[in-house]
């Protein structure tokens, strides 16, 4: 009986980190069409606030236990988010949602580099191979039009992904195995909702004529792609080996183009998609080592 329910719990924490890769990733196509209609620091205030009060909302009294090194921790997270969401948004107004997705996945293959700066903790040979073919894939990718150069939508995905990798090093740091790990969030999105706030009210005009359809599609964002997201994340990771939550995850940007071709009816060139499968593999080889053979 015992062992029924640990496999269970096995079975459901990986469809919890399958169903958070998979609603991420249709994240790319709706921000993409809401830009249409709404600016990017109207669009992540609004998000990230959605997501702060789901958040605070759970977490209840437990915000106020937070010791003062977690909520400088909690800070600097909002910062860094709010960095990363507002160069991925950016860039993705001049990009596809299909590039926007794996060009994001890059900050997998950063973090050892990152945290080798910060921790002295040197990087392995895998993680050295991933990033020379992760450079390669967003050659590949960003480059597929050699006559235009590097998009500036792509070098703007390629800075978030800087930011990502930054937040993880910074949750390492702040975080632990005893953090509070939701309260964290909340102050995480409740900060990133105070940056963007602060630059979309004098910096972009107040939305009118706002089909109620980009509403909605902000609330999702908000509420599931973020709020509802994360809860399955970090849920799912509790009965997960952390090398196997990673392939899980990295099918975001799996998910991404999958939907971005079928809704946003992105073109698949073959150098597009020989830079997607070098920049996944890249990830799993930097994640797992070559652990995700089995």
């Amino acid at each position: 009986m015992i062992h029924r329910e640990t496999t269970d719990r096995r079975a459901a924490g990986r469809f919890a980190l399958l169903a958070a890769a998979l609603l991420w990733g249709t994240s790319f196509v709706i921000l993409k069409n809401t830009l249409e209609s709404v600016g990017t620091l109207w669009i992540l205030a609004v998000r990230f606030t959605l997501a702060a009060l789901l958040l605070g909302f759970f977490a209840g009294k437990r915000l106020a236990r937070l010791s003062r090194r977690e909520r400088k921790g909690g800070v600097l997270l909002g910062l860094c988010l709010a960095a990363a969401y507002i160069t991925q948004t950016y860039g993705l107004k001049y990009t596809t949602p299909g590039k926007n997705a794996f060009l994001t996945a890059v900050y997998c293959v950063l973090v050892p580099f990152l945290a080798w700066g910060v921790y002295r903790r040197k990087p392995m040979l895998r993680h050295v191979l991933a990033a020379l073919l992760c450079l390669v894939g967003i050659g590949f990718v960003s480059l597929s039009d050699l006559e235009s150069g590097l998009n500036r939508g792509d070098l703007l995905t390629l800075f978030c992904g800087i930011f990502y990798a930054l937040q993880i090093v910074i949750v390492e740091h702040y975080g632990g195995e005893d953090g509070d790990a939701l309260s964290l969030s909340a102050v995480q999105f409740a900060v990133a909702a105070l940056v963007c706030w602060a630059g979309a009210l004098p910096l972009e005009p107040v939305p009118v004529g706002v089909p109620v359809g980009a509403w909605l599609n902000i609330a999702y964002m908000g509420f599931v792609c973020t709020g509802l997201c994360f809860f399955l994340e970090a849920w799912g990771m509790k009965y997960t080996p952390s090398s196997t939550a990673a392939v899980l995850l990295t099918l975001e940007s799996v998910f991404g183009t999958l939907t971005s071709v079928i809704f946003y009816h992105e073109q698949l060139t073959a150098k597009l998609l020989i830079g997607f499968a070098l920049i996944f593999f890249s990830v799993l080889l930097s994640e797992t080592g070559f652990q995700f053979k089995k």
